[in-house]
């Protein structure tokens, strides 16, 4: 089911230059490179927002680098041993330094 209305033309509100898209992707490729050669160390990643987290690089791929964040010792249910570790998703044009910690 077409949520447009019949008769009515797609409207584009944006579309990436081509020299613009070819240098993200080259970003990306630079970017996805150095974490797969750091996997399972620890990082501190810095995004252009501002934000800031430190955590563990277990993945990176397709301009997504994946951090797992510290459980700081709390358990998940009645499983001892079983830690909440949770994983960040972070995109990697949004990233502005990660750093070895």
């Amino acid at each position: 089911m077409s949520l447009q209305q019949q008769g009515q033309q797609e409207q584009t509100l944006y579309r990436m230059d081509p020299t613009t898209m070819h240098n993200l992707r080259s970003i990306q490729d630079h970017i996805e490179n150095i974490c797969k050669n750091h996997i399972d160390k620890l990082v501190l990643v810095k995004t252009v927002d501002g934000d800031v987290f430190e955590g563990l690089l277990i993945h990176c791929e397709r301009g997504i680098l994946y951090l797992r964040l510290p459980s700081h010792g709390t358990c998940r249910g009645f499983v001892p041993g079983f830690h909440n570790d949770f994983v960040l998703p972070l995109v990697l044009f949004n990233l502005l330094a990660i750093s070895l910690i």
